[in-house]
């Protein structure tokens, strides 16, 4: 593939999958300068190294500076999402990750396991009942769902008024979830009001959920403001949600191209922490984040001036032949797998990791538990995104 050929930009380009033909060819030059229709341009890391230094070094690399996304925001715009964890850099980031992680101990996390198991196989129960399901829709997108709501204190009955916010914010260029240009800032903008009113709630009838933890958690005499917490729930509302969902739906997807890893897991459940890694690599449900640099630098000998954007490739990192052996082969079997799907190392390294190790490892051992067989009943929709890796329906059939 020539270079002129590749532009990250085009979102149809991902639209059939990843163009992992692009980020190969991209891997074996110097750093790619991309050309923007709207934006000065970006300078596109893909190799395992460059992504890991960057990804690490967020006084040079900042993700305040410009946020984390590929496109450009106002001044104004910006400044409220700089309230975002994904959108900081220390100290503010050093103080709002101490405060967050009150909710996140492994004690919290850990307590979720019998919830996620129920939750799994009531999902289970109604769709091998009815033999055939759409995987993302009906189960894929359901624990997540659940989960988030559990642990945030919200209604069960108002989780698929999440999953309407964050399908229009995410997919905002997305045909299937846009009715309108303004659908992805309406959404936006119900989702907060909606945070709202929850933490409202919970200051005044306060519960064991994660919510009612942050409305009062202090660190040396330190709290979450308003606006800090509306942005944690749209967040953990968007992150907590795509992220594991797709990471679900990518993991069925790949056993089903690859059958016979899917009756090694049938017949030996031992290798499923190995294979979650794997789905995690193989999917990387966050494909890019961007950083701008703070200061002229150099990366591997390439210079990089003050104020240059750019793209981490993560995606294209966990292909790197560098790094890992034969890396377009599925392998639930691989290790080591020293993936960077949750961003690597870092200070920005994924807060809900571990509670997403967990979800996709409960449902995985249900489903390899009660289903021997499942089949395609079509093939994958892929979600017209070149930042979340997503697949919107996935139609099978079980035995």
């Amino acid at each position: 593939m020539d270079l002129a050929e590749i532009d990250l930009t085009d979102l149809d380009a991902f639209v059939a999958g990843v163009p992992h033909e692009a980020f190969a060819r991209l891997r074996r030059e110097r750093p790619y300068w991309q050309e923007e229709a709207d934006g000065p341009g970006f300078w596109n890391f893909t190799r395992y190294d460059d992504v890991a230094l960057v990804n690490k070094d967020n006084l040079t690399f900042s993700s305040a500076r410009g946020g984390a996304l590929l496109f450009d925001l106002s001044d104004a715009e910006l400044e409220a999402q700089r309230m975002m964890l994904v959108n900081m850099d220390p100290p503010m980031h050093t103080r709002y990750r101490l405060l967050i992680n009150k909710g996140f101990t492994p004690r919290m996390v850990g307590r979720l396991e019998d919830g996620i198991r129920n939750m799994t196989n009531t999902i289970l129960d109604r769709v091998l009942e009815q033999g055939r399901c759409d995987f993302v829709t009906e189960v894929a997108a359901e624990l997540p769902l659940q989960v988030i709501a559990d642990l945030m204190g919200v209604p069960q009955e108002d989780r698929h008024l999440v999953f309407d916010w964050s399908n229009r914010m995410v997919g905002s260029q997305d045909p299937e979830y846009q009715d309108s240009p303004e659908s992805a800032m309406l959404a936006s903008m119900e989702l907060y009001s909606y945070a709202h009113g929850l933490a409202d709630d919970k200051r005044a009838n306060p519960h064991e959920d994660l919510m009612s933890v942050l409305t009062s958690v202090e660190v040396n005499g330190d709290k979450l403001s308003e606006l800090e917490l509306d942005m944690f729930f749209m967040l953990l509302a968007v992150a907590g949600n795509e992220t594991t969902r797709n990471l679900i739906a990518h993991g069925m997807d790949a056993l089903l191209e690859h059958p016979d890893q899917y009756r090694d897991l049938l017949a030996d459940p031992s290798l499923l922490p190995g294979a979650v890694e794997e789905f995690l690599r193989w999917a990387s449900p966050v494909m890019h984040f961007r950083r701008t640099a703070a200061r002229d630098t150099e990366v591997n000998g390439f210079p990089v001036k003050d104020g240059d954007k750019i793209l981490i490739w993560y995606i294209a990192a966990n292909r790197d032949d560098s790094v890992f052996e034969d890396p377009f082969r599925f392998d639930i079997r691989r290790d080591p797998n020293p993936h960077v799907a949750f961003g690597g190392g870092g200070p920005h390294f994924c807060l809900g990791a571990n509670l997403a190790r967990l979800e996709i490892r409960v449902m995985f051992e249900e489903i390899l538990r009660r289903v021997p067989e499942v089949r395609k009943d079509g093939p994958a929709e892929r979600l017209r995104s070149n930042f979340i890796n997503g697949i919107k329906h996935l139609p099978v059939t079980f035995a």
